[in-house]
């Protein structure tokens, strides 16, 4: 009887070892498959974007302010003042977004009861996964007349309409990465701290925010990357104007929304196809450049 108790342990025992194996080839063709897909992303945009570059002149592209592809007289693809748009648009965003999540995520962190906690942070969560048409629609109904009133314009299709409707998709983002950066910061700092006298917001302020600061700057730039890669809220409320901006209440058309309004019209393999691909290959090493600082500070978090 022992001896075949001992069989089938051993018997199991290479069985789990196996499953073991199988499961890291597995884990290990999935990882690969991920970075195989990211290179083949990449191929794909340079391809059919590397083309512009040979007829038009890099700088010009990336700095040129005149973006008019269908121009009788010459086309010009200067992306200058889409690169502005997005960069405006993004900043708005942020700065609508980084006081708004980073409240949230302090109050659920430390202030708020845990009853509370579990009813308010789904809810936080569940933000992100609103329509971004069904914001769009909001900002053309509610938010557009707003500003418009607001500020004595024609209209409030602008770049300040468009920042914080992505704000608010952002504040998910920045919300939820904040709180797991401020719940990660060892409870015997905040402890220490109150035991000297300090009050709950000066230990808030200067104990554990600068405690996890490194995760809250991750935060940030993962929500900067959400920004710049929006497209419908900006395609429906930034107001779609090619000049370029000169501040917050002027019309503007990013990136994303030249890509989705003139990839319609274009025949496929000419110029005006190969510009949208660049601008679309600019987009991906900015959201790829990102991505990477955003991991090296959470390397370096993770290491501290």
């Amino acid at each position: 009887m022992p001896s075949d108790a001992l069989f089938t342990g051993h018997r199991a025992y290479r069985t789990e070892r196996m499953m073991d194996k199988v499961m890291r080839y597995v884990f290990s063709i999935v990882a690969a498959s991920t970075v195989i897909l990211l290179i083949g992303i990449f191929a794909f945009l340079l391809q059919n974007g590397i083309g512009m570059f040979q007829k038009v002149h890099p700088f010009a592209f990336f700095f040129g302010t005149n973006w008019n592809p269908n121009a009788l007289a010459g086309a010009a693809w200067g992306m200058l003042p889409l690169a502005v748009s997005t960069l405006l648009v993004a900043v708005g965003a942020l700065t609508f977004a980084i006081p708004f999540g980073l409240s949230l995520a302090i109050y659920l962190a430390y202030l708020a009861p845990k009853r509370t906690r579990e009813i308010l942070k789904p809810v936080i969560e569940m933000i992100a996964g609103i329509p971004s048409v069904v914001l769009g629609l909001i900002g053309l109904l509610f938010l557009s007349p707003l500003v418009a009133r607001s500020f004595h314009l024609s209209n409030g299709l602008s770049a300040l309409t468009a920042s914080l409707l992505v704000g608010i998709t952002v504040v998910p983002t920045i919300a939820s990465l904040c709180e797991d950066a401020l719940s990660s910061v060892p409870g015997r700092l905040r402890e220490a701290s109150l035991a000297l006298g300090a009050t709950e917001w000066t230990t808030i302020r200067r104990v554990l925010l600068p405690s996890a600061a490194s995760g809250i700057l991750a935060a940030t730039m993962l929500g900067l990357g959400r920004a710049i890669g929006e497209t419908m809220v900006v395609l429906m409320v930034a107001g779609n104007s090619l000049a370029m901006p000169n501040g917050f209440l002027d019309p503007v058309r990013p990136m994303t929304a030249t890509i989705a309004i003139e990839i319609r019209e274009v025949v496929m393999g000419d110029l005006h196809w190969k510009a949208l691909f660049a601008v679309g290959l600019t987009l991906f090493v900015m959201s790829f450049l990102l991505n990477t600082v955003t991991d090296f500070f959470l390397y370096k978090k993770k290491n501290t």
